[in-house]
Order: structure tokens, then sequence, then C-alpha cells
């Protein structure tokens, strides 16, 4: 343990270093069409990431929680294509952290991974989790996107170094009859 992912007197693990405000100018969205082509869009993002503090689960388990929500708006014409809100959460006894993803579009998702203690600090970290469906860490989604655009698994892997933040993030689909990686890759500054 780090000292310096103290907040608020409780440790806020590898996750300490996101809060605060971060805005990116350059990701890139790659998803599908009807006719089995893909589409490439340009984005720019904000994420605000707070701390919500501490969780106690069944008078056993501590978890340190940071809400964040995420609002993307296409390049091209300004226009919001995704909204997102959730929970990062660090469980320091097992060295795992939570990703949890909620988008308006009926799709919830819970992803996890661990980190190795002493491989982050208040300023970096390398964050990677995944979730699939059946699986430990889990997908649920409406009836009307699992027969018509099912999530069937997610992984994503956000570095973050200092005031420098990135991602790459993929979302398996069962769309329009066939299998497609939707991709998101982003950089992002820390502005407050």
């Amino acid at each position: 343990m780090s000292t310096d992912t103290i907040i608020d007197g409780l440790d806020f693990g590898p996750i300490a270093c996101l809060v605060g405000t971060w805005k990116g100018e350059k990701g890139m969205d790659v998803s599908p069409e009807e006719d089995g082509s893909k589409v490439e869009s340009t984005y720019n993002e904000t994420i605000v990431f707070t701390v919500v503090g501490d969780v106690t689960n069944a008078g056993k388990q501590t978890l340190a929680v940071i809400s964040y929500h995420q609002e993307v708006f296409r390049i091209s014409n300004g226009e919001k294509f995704h909204d997102q809100i959730g929970y990062w959460i660090w469980d320091k006894d097992t060295n795992t952290v939570m990703h949890s993803i909620s988008i308006p579009r009926g799709v919830t998702l819970l992803a996890g991974g661990t980190v190795n203690a002493g491989k982050f600090t208040a300023t970096s970290a390398l964050l990677k989790l995944e979730a699939s469906e059946g699986g430990e860490w889990g997908i649920a989604q409406s009836p009307f996107m699992r027969n018509n655009a099912k999530t069937t698994a997610y992984k994503m892997a956000m570095k973050v170094d200092g005031d420098k933040m990135s991602y790459a993030q993929t979302t398996y689909l069962d769309i329009y009859g066939r299998s497609f990686d939707h991709t998101d890759k982003s950089g992002l500054t820390k502005v407050s």
C-alpha cells in the first residue's frame, strides 16, 4: 500500500489517480453498420470522477468507491452519441478493481480485474478489466438488446500517468446477424 492513495482516510488504491475531471479530444470509435461495414467516428469526451467514500458489504467487505459520468460527442457534428455512468470500486483485501457501466440503451455490466500492490501510486496505474456473459464478471441487458444487439463480453485497459490517461476497450457484440468487435480508444488530460 502506498499512503499517497489515501483520500479522506480511506485507501483508494489504484483508483485514487482517477479523481477529477478529464477531457479528451482524440477518441476513435469503430462501430458496426447493418450492411456489415464499420463506421469510424472521432470524438471528444469528458469524464468526471467523484469520491463517494466507503461501502461495507455484509459487515465483512469494505470497498473504496468513486462514481463517474462520461459524455462523448462526435467531432464531425458536435452531437452527443454516448452517455455512461457508473462506479470504479477498489477492494484492498483482494487487490480487485471493479468497474460498473450503465448506458441508456438497457445495458449494464460489472467488469473486474486484479492489480498487484506496489504497481500503482496516487498518480499512476494500469487497470485491466473484463466481463463476459455468464462469467464471474457479468452483463445484464434488456430483452430487446439481448435479441438485437447482444453484448457478449467486454475488455478494457486504462493507463493513468500523472495528468494523462489513455484507454482501449472492446465491446463484443452479436448484432445484425453476426459478431462484431466494437472498439473505442482515447487519450485524455486531467483538467481539474
